[in-house]
């Protein structure tokens, strides 16, 4: 089960980075070109918002799962090497806030009754929050 949980974290991980980055540009595109906020718009930047959740419920489980996620916390010393502060704290943690800005990118828009505002909640919270995870991404591991 961990190692199904381990590939479909990363696996997962390369989808989200591609549809957060797609639903920036395309959020930034409209609000430059003054376009109105389509349905299409608001699907898209549902699925991002769909995904970007799916793969923080699945990196929780696997952080309670993993004998390198919250068992670090647990036994010490996580703290002194930055490799395992990355893992044990840093990417849960930053993660989590991303995926909060996320949410109230997509929720503030929701609200807006202006395209330009919709366009503009969406782009930068999307961004902020893909730039969050970007920093927080374990390219060693992951890359490696």
């Amino acid at each position: 089960m961990y190692t199904g949980l381990q590939h479909l974290h990363s696996g997962l991980a390369y989808l989200v980075l591609v549809i957060l980055a797609v639903v920036f540009i395309s959020a930034l595109i409209g609000s430059l070109a003054n376009r109105s906020f389509t349905e299409k718009d608001r699907k898209l930047a549902l699925v991002g918002f769909i995904l970007a959740h799916i793969q923080l419920l699945v990196g929780l489980i696997l952080y309670f799962v993993s004998p390198v996620g919250f068992a670090l916390l647990k036994g010490g010393g996580a703290m002194s090497d930055s490799a395992a502060r990355l893992t044990a704290l840093e990417h849960p943690l930053i993660n989590i806030v991303a995926i909060i800005l996320i949410t109230i990118g997509y929720s503030r828009a929701k609200k807006l009754t202006e395209s330009r505002a919709k366009f503009r909640s969406i782009y930068m919270m999307y961004a902020i929050g893909l730039l969050l995870i970007l920093s927080r991404i374990p390219w060693s591991s992951w890359l490696g």
